[in-house]
This record gives structure tokens, sequence and C-alpha cells, in this order.
């Protein structure tokens, strides 16, 4: 965006505050209670996150940019850095529930400070400023999706089983038919985002890659699907499995998806709408990279490599119209259906890849001290693609890759399946 009027000074307020506005709108009906518990290590509280991206502006654009700016509160840089080792010490991150105070209303007004001090500063139109803007925005937007995972963990730790919301999902009457496997003829392809438009680093630079012909499903698998995996013993069957996967399996007695157990024979899921009967026709979520190998090593298939998917999904620009995302409300992956062609390549549940999270050839970090944002993370991860039902719309696009480490499951990820031509 370039800051060249005052209409376009007037946009980016807009949207700095729709994307502000839509963070606290994720804490509606909560109390401070529940914003201030941290359920395991690799969450973090609602409160923490609230503090963290006001944070984010704070440090990168108003200490920068703002003549005379004096921090809100000297030792917020210390509780609320995540993982920045440049800029310098930080709270430990499985310490974060410990921190009841400052209390929720201190985090509250230190947003209100920000966002203050973030409109004056959009308002003088400085041009170096509109990068950085693009830059906390989506990085805010991470932090929305964040906050509705680390919550289900919280709440589906609890024994009330508490809702978040009251809404409830429609579920499927019936199982999908099998999903189609949609031939690709490969080739040499172009992988990677474009030059112009917002992208990471990770995503850079575009650059050639050859595929051999293959075929991708075309949909996810589904709850019902992942049902006869249980049922024919998929979790006790190591032949199945790789070796760090089943290590994980029987250490951590995995018996089924994240926040799945059975009643009088029957499967139930927690989910933000509280616990709810497993919906058959819906894709299956909360599993982790080992799962997803071993699922698809029982259905004689594959996981796709990020760059089959990528190629797929750029062909596909109506695929996220109908896409359930953040901006749904809904928070739980909606029923497939018996339709040709690809369904739900975008929303609903990250999509695993048997891909692992390594840089491009040619790839150059962001300068400065955001060159930690993505680089430092290309080891032991593996890309997802596609987004999820509590994923905003602004942040996603075919080149958007996703990584987590394979043991990793409290996230809303999935699969699909792949074969070779």
């Amino acid at each position: 965006m370039d800051f060249n009027s005052s209409s376009s000074a007037q946009d980016a307020i807009n949207r700095f505050q729709q994307v502000r506005r839509q963070t606290l709108a994720l804490t509606e009906g909560l109390s401070a209670e529940d914003m201030v518990v941290q359920s395991m290590p690799d969450a973090s509280p609602l409160k923490w996150h609230l503090a963290h991206t006001s944070w984010f502006f704070e440090h990168f654009m108003l200490q920068p940019f703002c003549e005379n700016y004096s921090l809100y509160n000297d030792d917020y840089p210390y509780l609320f850095n995540s993982y920045y080792d440049a800029i310098g010490p930080r709270h430990a991150r499985p310490a974060r529930g410990l921190l009841t105070r400052p209390p929720l209303q201190d985090i509250l007004a230190y947003r209100q400070h920000i966002e203050q001090h973030m409109v004056a500063l959009l308002q003088r139109q400085l041009p170096q400023v509109a990068e950085l803007l693009t830059i906390g925005l989506q990085h805010e937007m991470q932090h929305q999706e964040l906050m509705l995972t680390d919550l289900l963990h919280l709440l589906s730790a609890n024994p009330l089983a508490p809702a978040m919301q009251q809404q409830i999902a429609k579920p499927g009457n019936t199982q999908p038919s099998a999903p189609q496997m949609l031939s690709h003829d490969g080739g040499l392809l172009q992988i990677g985002a474009p030059a112009t438009g917002f992208s990471y680093d990770n995503e850079k630079p575009r650059h050639s890659f050859y595929l051999q012909p293959f075929k991708l499903a075309s949909r996810p698998v589904t709850n019902g699907e992942w049902q006869q995996f249980i049922d024919d013993g998929g979790y006790q069957n190591p032949l199945l499995w790789l070796s760090d996967g089943w290590h994980c399996c029987q250490q951590q007695n995995w018996q089924a998806p994240l926040y799945w157990r059975q009643q009088q024979q029957q499967w139930l899921s927690f989910t933000l709408q509280g616990e709810q009967p497993v919906n058959p026709a819906a894709p299956v979520c909360h599993i982790s990279y080992y799962e997803a190998d071993a699922y698809a090593r029982w259905a004689g298939k594959r996981l796709p490599r990020e760059q089959e998917w990528e190629v797929i999904a750029a062909a596909q620009p109506a695929a996220m119209a109908d896409a359930n995302l953040l901006e749904q409300h809904i928070w739980q992956p909606t029923s497939c259906h018996n339709q040709p062609g690809l369904q739900k390549l975008f929303g609903d549940v990250w999509e695993w890849t048997q891909s692992p999270y390594a840089p491009y050839p040619g790839f150059t970090p962001a300068q400065g001290e955001l060159a930690e944002y993505n680089g430092k993370f290309m080891a032991n991860q593996f890309v997802l693609r596609g987004g999820s039902c509590a994923t905003a719309q602004q942040q996603l696009r075919s080149s958007y890759r996703n990584f987590f480490y394979p043991h990793q499951r409290w996230q809303f990820s999935g699969l699909r399946l792949a074969e070779d031509q």
C-alpha cells in the first residue's frame, strides 16, 4: 500500500482497526479466568496473546517511527516478547500462565494505548510503515487462530466440557462416497509466491520445480473414514507407522484424534461448541503428521508433496469462495458432500504434506529483527497447506506455508491423500 493520499491513510487505519476488533471479538463471553490459564507449554493464555500482538506494533512500529515515544510499561517487552532472541531476554514460554499480573484490565488498556498511537502514526503517511503494517496485521491474524486453538485445548481439560459458543454446526446425514483421485500431468512448474502482493519470506523466491505425474484426492479424509482406520486396528499396528511416530503413539497412548472419546460405542469430540457426536461426513482434524502418514499407508496412498498441493490450489482461484474460515464463526470442520471436483481445498482443516519445512532455492530471510519470524524454524517440522476453520481469509493464498512439529495435534490439522500416477 502506498501512503500517497489521505484516503490511503484512512484505508490503512480501517484495516488496522478491523483486525484489532476481530481479535477482541474472539474474547466475547469469556471470563478473566478463561484468559489467564495456560493448558500446556505449546499453548498461551488469551491474555498473553492480547498483550503480545500489541507489543509487536509497539516494538516494530511505534518505537522506531514515533518521535519521543515512551514504552507503555518497561516490563512489557520482557513479559510479552515471544521468540525474538535478538531483542533481548523474555519470560519463559511454558510459564506464561503464571502471569496473573498485570491483570486483564491493564492489558486491555495497553491495547487501547497502542491503537491510539498507531492511528496517529498511520495518519502521518510514512512510506516505510506500509510493509510493516501489513506484516503486523498478518501476525495478529495468526494469533487469532492460535487464540481459538489454545482456548479449545484449555476448555477440553475442564471436566464440565464448557462451550465457548452455542452455535452448532449442522452434521452430515451420511458419509460421502469415496473421493475421486484427480490426475495432474506434472512437469516443470512454477512454485512460490509471485513478486507482487504480500507474502512471507518463506514463500519465496518463486522457482521451477519438476513434478512427476500424480493424483490428489478431491476432498480431505473424513471422520467416518478415520473411524474405519481405528476399527481396523490402525493405532495398534506398528507396520503402519514411522519409527518415531510409533514411539510417540505408544508413549502418549494415542487411540484416536485429539479431543475424541468413546462413550457407549459412540465417538464424541470436544469442540468450541462443547462435546458433540463425531460428524462422519466432516474432515478429520486434530491429528499429528505421524497419524496422517500412518493413515495414508493404511489406505494404500501417501501424503501429497507441498508442491503438488500448491499447483492444484493455484489453478483453483475460486476455491476460497465458500471456504469455512474464521469469519464464518463455526470454528469446526463442516460436512463434505458428494459433488464432482475439488472441495474444501481451503478452510476447515490444515492439510499435512510429506514435505519438510525447508528453505526454497535462493531463500533470503527477512532482514533485521524480523529475520527471526520464519527462517530460524526451518528444521524438524513439516509443511501444512490450505488453512482451517480458525484461519482468517486474508491470510490465505496458494503459496502460504504453515509448519508444525510432526507430533503436534492441537491445531485443526487433517489430511488429503495423494498417489503417483
